[in-house]
């Protein structure tokens, strides 16, 4: 998939701290006020700014979080909605902060695997990934980000390994099926790539993502016809024509019909679907 172009925007929380407060006694005209207590949002709310963008979310966790470090959610959707800004490093600083006050919270190690393998240190993922695997081994995503982490760190077999165990908890899920899709069109793998993203697609629960990433396999096996009716499908005009574009341009340094085209690893990594699952 065409790396596309992110514009990013950053915020600054302001917080406003009250001078020192003066030793003199309340004139009979003062009364004191006592300061405002601050509590976290109601469950109606949090619901609501779930459904933002992620630059609204991240303002809105980050000061959850600042209430109650403690919060089982707020730490993890934090670092979700950096990852999505792209902020992978101040998402991992989040997700660690979580951990750092609940060691137990299984979401918190995921969100920091998703945080270290999309940041391209997945060495660093694999620990808690590993940790969270071993606190609910009958969860399919810590096998599932576990093969993300091991095939960015070359541990080939136990990726595959890994996606094997995570398809036998969960038969036939598009993002596992997606993630081996992509390690193999890393290696060079178009064909076999197309064959798992064709099984993934066909899940009732595939995402677009899924099919884009499909319309790539097909694109570097020069198999133009096919990938463009799936863009153009998927996309407003303007990104299909910059993937189909990206995908032309592969096509002519590597050969249209090449079975070996492959994608650079990291533009794969940014596609996997679990590290947004």
């Amino acid at each position: 998939m065409s790396p596309m172009p992110t514009l990013l925007a950053t915020t600054a929380l302001m917080f406003l701290s009250a001078g020192p407060a003066l030793a003199a006694e309340p004139t009979s005209t003062q009364t004191a006020t006592a300061p405002a207590v601050r509590t976290p949002a109601s469950a109606q709310t949090r619901a609501a700014y779930d459904r933002m963008d992620a630059l609204s979310r991240s303002v809105f966790w980050a000061n959850e979080q600042e209430i109650d470090p403690a919060d089982p959610v707020a730490g993890v959707r934090l670092a979700q909605a950096l990852r999505e800004l792209g902020r992978y490093d101040q998402a991992a600083e989040a997700a660690q902060a979580t951990l750092t006050v609940q060691p137990a919270n299984l979401e918190a190690m995921l969100e920091l695997g998703r945080s270290h393998i999309a940041r391209g240190q997945a060495f660093y993922g694999v620990a808690p990934l590993e940790q969270a695997r071993a606190l609910a081994p009958r969860d399919w995503r810590p096998w599932s980000l576990l093969g993300v982490a091991y095939e960015q760190v070359n541990r080939f077999d136990d990726a595959r390994a890994a996606w094997n165990q995570a398809l036998i908890l969960s038969p036939d899920n598009p993002d596992v099926l997606t993630n081996a899709a992509m390690a193999a069109m890393t290696h060079g793998d178009a064909p076999g790539a197309e064959a798992l993203l064709r099984r993934a697609a066909a899940q009732p629960n595939a995402s677009g993502q899924v099919r884009q990433n499909l319309a790539m396999a097909l694109g570097l096996q020069g198999k133009m016809g096919e990938a463009e009716q799936i863009l153009r499908r998927e996309l407003p005009p303007q990104l299909a024509e910059q993937n189909l574009a990206w995908l032309r341009a592969r096509g002519a340094t590597s050969g249209a019909a090449s079975t070996s085209a492959s994608v650079p690893s990291g533009d794969a990594a940014r596609t996997w679907n679990s590290l947004g699952g």
